[in-house]
């Protein structure tokens, strides 16, 4: 896969965000969408999207925000965070993406959580690399895949991560190679697809 000139995939940290997770976000990324990326903070805080009640942010609130802060040459945006997200439905989400969008929103909050004994970083590193490329894959139109070893798999747990393998089942890259031929010109607002 080309990219387009002119269009990036921009990542986008929030907050405290651990930096060395950057490269490796930015290299699957690029080998799965076939884009360029670009890094760029568009936010500061996250005390706007704040629920007290539940002590956790509104991952929707903040995606509406990154769009509206995006830079134009941006194709997709995702950013990553540090806090726990929510949405009203959930108690608590990895991430969530605009279907068919431009942007999506991870967070490292619950991934370290329940790491083998050996080698912890590097299971940390590849939940939240498969957990990126998944919320990315919301916003290229895919939906959740039946395969638990797709990236494309919902998944419960971080257990669930775990078991995903660090690519797209040949159903999904086949639905992702038709979506990137259409452009993603399409004029319809985009709906909103949570993960837990």
């Amino acid at each position: 896969m080309n990219s387009l000139p002119g269009h990036t995939i921009l990542i986008s940290p929030i907050g405290d965000s651990e930096s060395e997770l950057y490269s490796p976000i930015s290299r699957e990324v690029s080998r799965i969408y076939g884009y360029p990326t670009e890094l760029m903070p568009l936010l500061q805080d996250l005390d706007f999207a704040f629920d007290a009640g539940r002590n956790q942010y509104y991952s929707t609130m903040i995606l509406e925000t990154l769009a509206i802060k995006a830079p134009s040459r941006a194709l997709k945006t995702l950013a990553i965070t540090h806090v726990d997200l929510f949405i009203p439905v959930l108690t608590h989400v990895y991430g969530e993406a605009q279907l068919g969008g431009k942007t999506c929103i991870i967070s490292i909050y619950r991934l370290n959580e329940g790491l083998p004994a050996i080698d912890p970083q590097k299971v940390f590193l590849q939940r939240v690399v498969k957990e990126a490329i998944h919320e990315l894959g919301h916003t290229f139109n895919l939906r959740h895949c039946p395969d638990h070893t797709c990236l494309m798999h919902y998944c419960r747990s971080e257990r669930d991560v775990d078991q995903k393998s660090d690519d797209l089942c040949r159903h999904c890259k086949v639905l992702l190679e038709d979506e990137l031929k259409k452009g993603q010109r399409g004029s319809h607002p985009p709906a909103l697809r949570s993960d837990s």
